[in-house]
């Protein structure tokens, strides 16, 4: 299983044009590809630049899914966001063993092109699995980072976090099932091997239960269902081994400042995982979004960008020079 999450709709992306590689500044808006070794391989490695202010590096979720959902274009009016395109997805390369896939890797990779912006420190935020890999990287480079915003995550993802999933989405199935008979196939899609198929197959299952990921999907299916049908996911990256992730006694080592955003409604990632990472962290502030799924950014788009942009000034990156 994988922690999914829906892609969106965004604005258009200037200089986002397939194989582009500026020989400019590494913030300069659009899209960059660098090369990056991983083991005796190098891989490509593309990030995408959009707005003006402090810099806040973006790590979307899944493993696999496509980047685009994370746009946040409310808070480009006030950040430098640079938007990972996650090794395995998209127009990245990929890697030569796909069992190589894991938050290690995403974590080491990331480091890379905090290295290659030449900035002393950045804010990382990082979603749902891309919020895995912002936790590993703190653990790993807590000096690279003046902020931290883990945005419906959670400190751990073993049998209980999965068992705790399925249940909250046989709930959803239970909920809505007489009026959408659709949702009756939701629990057996979660639950799919994603590993076990193509790029075209896992695409498929993201799509059909994205309803689950948002508090009232069919209140607005007007506006979300075309975005529905540009998600996209790619299969590599939940082919990836090792052990279920769990950071859970690290974290009270974890001094940077970090704002822990969950929805209420969020299935998967919710408010009781939301809380484990706020009482592990002793610098860490939470806020939940009522009336929210998964993608407050996408559902309560004002709400999240005033919450995010206010701890980033109570923290001092927003209203100083820092990382311009």
């Amino acid at each position: 299983m994988t922690c999914c999450v829906s892609c969106w709709s965004a604005p258009p992306f200037n200089g986002s044009s397939e194989g582009v590689k500026h020989s400019s500044s590494p913030l300069s808006p659009g899209t960059h590809t660098i090369t990056v070794p991983h083991g005796a391989a190098h891989v490509e490695q593309r990030y995408h630049v959009a707005g003006s202010g402090p810099v806040c590096i973006a790590h979307s979720g899944g493993p696999g899914i496509g980047w685009e959902y994370l746009r946040m274009p409310a808070l480009e009016s006030s950040l430098t966001m640079v938007y990972i395109e996650p090794v395995g997805t998209g127009a990245s390369g990929r890697l030569p063993d796909s069992r190589d896939y894991s938050v290690t890797t995403y974590a080491r990779l990331l480091h890379h092109v905090v290295e290659h912006l030449k900035l002393p420190e950045v804010t990382l935020l990082g979603h749902s699995h891309g919020g895995f890999v912002a936790q590993r990287y703190a653990l790993d480079h807590p000096a690279r980072l003046a902020a931290l915003v883990l945005y419906d995550t959670s400190p751990v993802a073993d049998e209980q976090f999965w068992s705790a999933a399925v249940a909250a989405m046989q709930r959803f199935v239970d909920r809505h099932v007489d009026d959408h008979p659709e949702v009756a196939g939701y629990v057996a899609a979660l639950t799919a091997r994603l590993d076990l198929l193509d790029d075209d197959g896992t695409t498929a299952i993201l799509r059909k239960i994205m309803p689950a990921y948002l508090f009232d999907y069919w209140g607005r299916e007007e506006e979300f269902a075309p975005a529905r049908q540009s998600l996209r996911m790619y299969a590599a990256p939940t082919r990836g081994e090792g052990a279920p992730f769990d950071v859970r006694d690290a974290l009270p080592g974890v001094t940077t400042p970090a704002l822990v955003l969950a929805g209420r409604q969020d299935f998967i990632c919710g408010p009781r995982w939301a809380r484990l990472l706020h009482e592990a962290m002793p610098a860490a502030e939470l806020s939940i979004f009522e009336d929210t799924g998964h993608l407050a950014h996408i559902e309560r788009p004002e709400q999240f960008s005033a919450a995010v942009l206010a701890f980033l000034r109570g923290q001092g990156v927003l209203g100083s020079r820092q990382n311009l």
